[in-house]
């Protein structure tokens, strides 16, 4: 016993015995062999699973609960077989502190110890945590394995193993994680780390220096599998400073809200997914704090999905208006443009130059509707990343979806469809065809013939078959997401009925094309540019064509 545990081979034989601590958010189970968490449940969080008949079934929410976890100290030790000596086989003596606190206490022989204590916070997800070692004779760092199997806590494993890894923030860099998508393997051990932390797509348990940093880790993940219970295995080797018999830290198990992970300092916030790019930045400090006032005035996250909408619809408007404006005087050219289509049907290049001509001649420019539609996807793109990264959308419903967090599965098909999956999101569905009817709206006002017969038909199938095929797609968004594009696709209808209809003077932009028409032309710009590079593609092909009756 002495060659495998050494001075330390009194606490090598015992009994498991559990001692509890709790407070008004969590209930932490403690196993005195080894002296670690072996369990901790969220009361005011859940997880959700579906029984045989897709019903949602709500369960407790637990972390670190798996049995084939680790939490071990390997304390290097001469003279022992091994050279060191994990305490994950070692009895503690277990002393409670009150209410709030414990401390484990692994006794030794001639005065040996290892010590850990936790004092866990009256309220909130935090731990005191700290260890203390005496008559070990430790002249090589100490070293923490902590493997953490996940579990599986949401409905949309894509989102969940994405969004899962394992975070680390080097005391003299910017915070790091390992890659989410695969297995990975980071080697930080010569670096000091303020902080290590084990992250689900919405809950985290992180282990935080408090006054000396960690004087190296390596950390890697790896994927179980979809059809495991387990969603992926965290593995981190935490190394401390040799000179410290005692070392302090903070645990913090819970869910990831900013506030609290803020609090503790160091950017512990960066462990929610939101990006490291400016889209990380909007998300951080444009979109979270506009949706907490929100959420404030209103307390229903449907809502304020749509006062969101409406709120980017209003200040886009001004844009909005410009492009619809465009649009009503291509409308208003449309009897010129035919004409010209019927003249020169059988000349491509020809009816495009004169096209041009046409529009340079009222002043028109065709290309005058697309910013405001560019300017609406950094905000798009932005939260694409925050409704699957926010806790505060976790199972928050919304008409019939229950997590905009995740997909809304309006029903489920008895079978599943490659690409698409099982169930049906009925917010997908009304994207698709409040987009194919905007799109149909449009096209009535839009003038294709310049583009030939066959590329017109062709553009205009494009344009009503992309919204069929983003919906293999968008049927595993967030719902929050696909919710947000179905207010969005509503408010443009509605924008450009009311502005085409009752805001734009029709025959105001008929007497100012005319007026355009009648203005001296300016040399240059686009317009010229292009229509010069026609004509030079023009005179190419008439020349080719000559040369080819030559040779006959």
């Amino acid at each position: 016993m002495v060659g495998q545990f050494g001075s330390l081979a009194p606490a090598a034989t015992g009994s498991e015995k559990v001692e509890v601590l709790e407070n008004d958010v969590m209930r932490i189970l403690f196993t005195n062999k080894g002296g670690r968490i072996k369990e901790v449940e969220l009361k005011k969080h859940f997880k959700v699973e579906l029984d045989s008949n897709h019903k949602e079934v709500k369960l407790p929410l637990k972390l670190l609960e798996d049995e084939k976890n680790k939490f071990e100290y390997l304390i290097p030790m001469p003279g022992v077989a091994a050279g060191q000596v994990g305490t994950g086989n070692l009895y503690f003596q277990a002393v409670k502190k009150g209410e709030n606190a414990i401390v484990f206490t692994a006794m030794g022989a001639n005065g040996a110890a290892f010590e850990q204590s936790y004092t866990i916070e009256p309220t909130g997800y935090g731990v005191e945590y700290g260890i203390r070692h005496q008559g070990l004779n430790v002249t090589t760092p100490i070293r923490l394995t902590w493997i953490d199997y996940l579990d599986r806590l949401e409905q949309n494993f894509k989102y969940e193993v994405n969004y899962s890894t394992v975070y680390y923030k080097p005391v003299e860099d910017d915070y790091d994680y390992c890659s989410c998508t695969k297995a990975d393997e980071v080697d930080k051990s010569k670096d000091k780390l303020k902080w290590v932390a084990h992250s689900n797509q919405f809950f985290a348990t992180a282990l935080l220096a408090k006054e000396a940093p960690f004087s190296g880790a390596s950390m890697a993940t790896e994927i179980v599998g979809e059809g495991s219970d387990d969603l992926k295995k965290l593995t981190s080797e935490i190394s401390f400073p040799t000179d410290a018999q005692s070392f302090a830290m903070q645990l913090y198990v819970g869910p990831k809200d900013f506030d609290a992970l803020r609090s503790y300092g160091s950017d512990m916030e960066d462990i929610i997914p939101f990006g490291q790019s400016i889209m990380g930045t909007f998300n951080r400090w444009v979109i979270r704090p506009l949706f907490n006032g929100l959420m404030g005035l209103v307390g229903s996250q449907g809502i304020v999905i749509l006062l969101l909408t409406l709120i980017v619809k209003l200040l886009l408007y001004p844009l909005t208006y410009k492009m619809l404006h465009s649009q009503a005087k291509m409308t208003a050219l449309k009897p010129q443009l035919t004409g010209i289509r019927d003249k020169f049907k059988d000349d491509p290049t020809q009816l495009q130059m004169e096209t041009m001509k046409v529009y340079r001649e009222f002043g028109v420019n065709p290309l005058g509707g697309c910013f405001p539609i560019a300017l609406q996807m950094p905000v798009w793109l932005a939260l694409y990343r925050f409704f699957p990264a926010s806790i505060e959308f976790r199972q928050a419903d919304f008409l019939w979806a229950t997590d905009l967090s995740s997909f809304d599965a309006a029903f489920w098909l008895p079978f599943e469809i490659p690409f698409y999956g099982q169930h049906v999101s009925l917010f997908t569905l009304l994207w698709v065809v409040t987009t194919i009817m905007y799109t149909y709206y449009n096209m009535q006002n839009m003038d294709m013939g310049s583009m030939g017969g066959a590329n017109a038909t062709m553009m205009k199938w494009m344009q009503y078959l992309m919204p069929v095929f983003f919906l293999f797609f968008f049927n595993n968004f967030a719902s929050g997401l696909t919710c947000y594009l179905v207010f969005s696709n509503v408010l443009n209808i509605a924008q450009t009925l009311v502005t085409k209809n009752w805001i734009i003077n029709h025959e105001k932009i008929k007497e100012k094309l005319e007026a355009n028409r009648s203005k001296p032309k300016k040399k240059g710009g686009i317009q010229s540019r292009l229509e010069e590079a026609m004509k030079q593609q023009q005179a190419v092909a008439a020349q080719r064509e000559a040369a080819s009756k030559k040779k006959k």
